[in-house]
């Protein structure tokens, strides 16, 4: 299999999911640090790769059949965030950059991954979305509107490739403990104002969105295909007009 964004938070929880479960996992990531960090097995394979150039994803998918002799699952995690004000200077720029990761992405790892599965008989794409990709942020446009493409992709290609065995569906975390959240995370007033959104109480945990990522890609979900899973806590649930209730 090959799960993209794995250097950290949950497509790190993914590679070592999957792997603890018995998958052989091609581990794609932009950084090297993270990729070291991960480490080589004979369970997860690193490579360095770019998933917004089709030559990288067509890459992961090749090493994944030349190192595990198929390919059964997809997890296209890469994803990028920073969007800046609308009208600031190289807000187009950013917002080219945004798109080419978090929808680009999934795009070309879906059509390097799409010929392979159908050869081999089938297989899953679980994309991650997110709830940004729901509704609307302040000021989060150009991630909100990538991450809204990504519902949409995942929807119109999975009744393409339905009759042909592949599923493909998303994901769509709410607020989770990783790297990239850690700075919201560090400031106490922000994230007491997040936390109090969610029904739950608590951001989610790395593994947790990885485990239904699992779901998604097992036979488990064999009859779930163009489905957009929220994994929030219950925070699409709400309006967001009122905070919901404490715990007793």
């Amino acid at each position: 299999m090959v799960v993209t964004g794995a250097g950290a938070g949950i497509g790190r929880a993914c590679v070592e999911l999957f792997a603890g479960r018995g998958y052989g996992v091609v581990a794609v990531d932009v950084s090297e640090a993270g990729l070291a960090g991960l480490g080589a097995s004979a369970e997860v394979v690193p490579l360095l790769g770019d998933v917004s150039t089709e030559a990288d994803n067509h890459r992961a998918v090749a090493l994944a059949v030349e190192r595990f002799g198929g390919l059964d699952a997809v997890v296209l995690n890469a994803g990028i965030g920073a969007t800046p004000p609308l009208e600031s200077p190289g807000a187009v720029e950013r917002f080219d950059r945004i798109v080419a990761v978090n929808l680009r992405g999934p795009v070309l790892g879906s059509r390097a991954a799409v010929p392979v599965m159908r050869g081999l008989g089938g297989g899953a794409i679980v994309v991650t979305a997110s709830v940004s990709g729901l509704a609307g942020d302040p000021g989060v446009w150009a991630y909100n509107a990538a991450k809204a493409g990504v519902v949409n992709l995942v929807r119109a290609t999975s009744i393409d490739y339905a009759a042909q065995g592949i599923r493909i569906n998303a994901v769509a975390p709410g607020l989770t403990e990783t790297p990239r959240t850690a700075t919201h995370r560090d400031d106490p007033v922000f994230a007491a104002e997040l936390t109090r959104r969610i029904p739950m109480g608590r951001w989610a945990l790395p593994v947790e969105q990885a485990e239904v990522i699992w779901f998604l890609a097992s036979p488990a979900a064999s009859y779930v295909t163009g489905v957009t899973l929220p994994v929030d806590g219950g925070l699409s649930a709400s309006t967001g007009l009122l905070s919901p209730p404490p715990a007793p």
